[in-house]
């Protein structure tokens, strides 16, 4: 039997036309009615204890779970995060290139989005400061937001150490920004070593907002879990309640099963044959495309390739691939439309977009389709680029 019937069945929900006709109305409650807006006091205790022992989070083992805010997908976070924390003409800083999910809701809010240049470690701590800086300069404010993905970052597979997560947390604090943590990759990271997450280094809950979701680990459901300063939480519950009320409670009581029973014995696996497409798909790449530079992830779901040739155009050149029965994310549309980028030894200047990239996935395909797809990529490329 496979997880999702074994922990339906141990709900009482494994017949759901039964289910309608019972009499037994409690079972019936228990998993439709609403739950308080910031969740299930059951599931946030479970994901709290999770976070303190295999994220090294400074949460009380008795209290912490009240610090623990449930909400319906990391989407929805980042939403209502954006709702309490921006108003027009506020400062955010973001990596290029970026996950768009958050980038494209500072826009909707009015911010002024500022990138910074990220290389194989992810973003440089000292290029933040200084964009905060040019920040003070050129607007009078200090960014209120830093955001970073610094577990297998999306859209590059780029992995923060952690002496750069400690000099970020510091640059933040120092300067009054707070750094908003998606870590929606936390538990896909090949290997046994664990860097410890930048909220770790947040002992007064003062300057990180943590973000985790089950859609990486659960992919059955999505529901979001956040850790953040007390007076942003309340804030953003409000918001949240507003959105939706609550997260669905059978879609909570589903997630505690499954993280209670299931989840550290199950995510090894899941964890073992993500690695095992990822290094299908590098060995690939290094074997089949033209000159350029790829990223070499320690985790997630992503790998990042840029052509050598500067005056590549990925998203043109995607209209050839899918004729070819291939498709990959252009880079261009991990770049804001709007805003500007921080560049060092220059400053700020008007927003930069590289062209010349794109986002290779595997987290869908079997190893053999990773196989076959990339060489087809590879042998387009060839043609066109040389």
């Amino acid at each position: 039997m496979t997880v999702l019937p074994r922990i339906m069945v141990e709900m009482g929900l494994e017949d759901f036309e039964l289910l309608s006709s019972s009499d037994d109305h409690k079972v019936v409650i228990d998993h439709y009615n609403y739950a308080p807006t910031d969740g299930l006091m059951s599931l946030r205790k479970v994901l709290a204890d999770l976070m303190i022992r295999r994220d090294d989070l400074p949460l009380d083992k008795e209290e912490g779970w009240k610090d623990v805010i449930i909400t319906t997908g990391s989407q929805q976070a980042i939403y209502a995060i954006m709702d309490v924390l921006i108003d027009p003409g506020d400062v955010v800083i973001v990596p290029r290139p970026v996950y768009l999910g958050f980038v494209n809701v500072a826009v909707k809010f009015g911010a002024r989005v500022i990138t910074v240049p990220q290389d194989k470690e992810g973003v440089d701590p000292e290029h933040v400061d200084k964009a905060i800086e040019e920040s003070k300069k050129r607007f009078g404010k200090v960014p209120d937001i830093i955001y970073v993905v610094p577990d297998s970052d999306n859209p590059t597979g780029t992995t923060m150490p952690e002496k750069r997560r400690k000099d970020l947390f510091e640059v933040a604090a120092s300067h009054g920004s707070l750094i908003v943590e998606d870590a929606a990759y936390r538990e896909i990271q090949f290997g046994d070593q664990r860097i410890r997450p930048i909220k770790a280094f947040d002992k007064e809950n003062s300057h990180v907002i943590y973000m985790r979701t089950t859609s990486k680990e659960v992919a059955v459901v999505r529901v979001g879990y956040s850790v953040m300063p007390k007076d942003v939480a309340e804030q953003v519950i409000k918001v949240k309640g507003y959105l939706d009320l609550c997260t669905p409670v059978l879609s909570q009581r589903f997630v505690r099963y499954y993280y209670e029973r299931y989840f550290e014995r199950e995510i090894d696996k899941v964890r073992k044959e993500y690695e095992k497409r990822c290094r299908v798909m590098a060995k690939a790449i290094d074997e089949s495309f033209p000159e350029g530079e790829r990223t070499d992830p320690k985790g997630g779901f992503f790998i990042w390739w840029s052509s050598k040739r500067k005056d590549f155009d990925s998203k043109k050149f995607l209209d050839i691939a899918i004729k070819e029965d291939v498709a990959y994310v252009p880079g261009q549309a991990f770049y804001p439309s709007i805003g500007m980028a921080y560049q060092p030894g220059v400053g700020l200047s008007d927003n930069i977009v590289e062209r010349n990239g794109m986002r290779l996935g595997y987290s869908y395909l079997s190893p053999e389709e990773i196989e076959e797809g990339i060489n087809r990529l590879g042998s387009i490329l060839r043609r066109h680029l040389g």
